[in-house]
């Protein structure tokens, strides 16, 4: 993992961070699905700007390779992204252990997400085994909510 540096996310960050979101191996989102939500690199540069979101990312050889977003008001994690060529090396994990204690510490209250209810996709079982639990609840798109305890490790 020599190659790899994790960091806070920055303004200078957007393009890639949407690049990388638009190549990954599951649920790729393009700037057109995004914009179509209202997501777009405007948008989320000026929540970080305020301070509504908080992020990591992970480069390699100095371009990003997988991010982490979560918003600050709710403590829901936004996204988690990682090239599929660098999967499998942990950045994932650490991607969002850095954005869960950031957020832990802007003083959420709960921390969420949303993930793929379907056991074979690849998301369903990793933040399991990180301890998010499901909640019962569901995403208007059918992903399932889950949690995690605030003091889990």
């Amino acid at each position: 993992m020599s190659d790899l540096e994790f960091r806070d996310t920055q303004l200078a960050d957007m393009e890639a961070l949407f690049d990388v979101r638009a190549r990954t191996r599951h649920s790729p989102l393009s700037r057109a699905d995004l914009a179509h939500l209202g997501i777009t690199p405007e948008s989320t540069s000026a929540a970080l700007q305020r301070s509504d979101i908080v992020g990591s990312v992970c480069t390699s050889h100095h371009q990003v390779v997988g991010f982490c977003s979560g918003e600050v008001a709710t403590g829901e994690i936004l996204v988690l992204a990682v090239l599929p060529e660098y999967e499998g090396r942990g950045i994932g994990k650490q991607l969002l252990s850095r954005v869960v204690a950031r957020l832990q510490r802007a003083g959420a209250q709960r921390l969420w997400l949303a993930a793929a209810a379907d056991p074979t996709v690849r998301a369903h079982g990793f933040y399991r085994a990180l301890g998010w639990q499901p909640t019962g609840a569901r995403a208007p798109n059918g992903d399932e909510i889950l949690e995690r305890p605030l003091d889990a490790p």
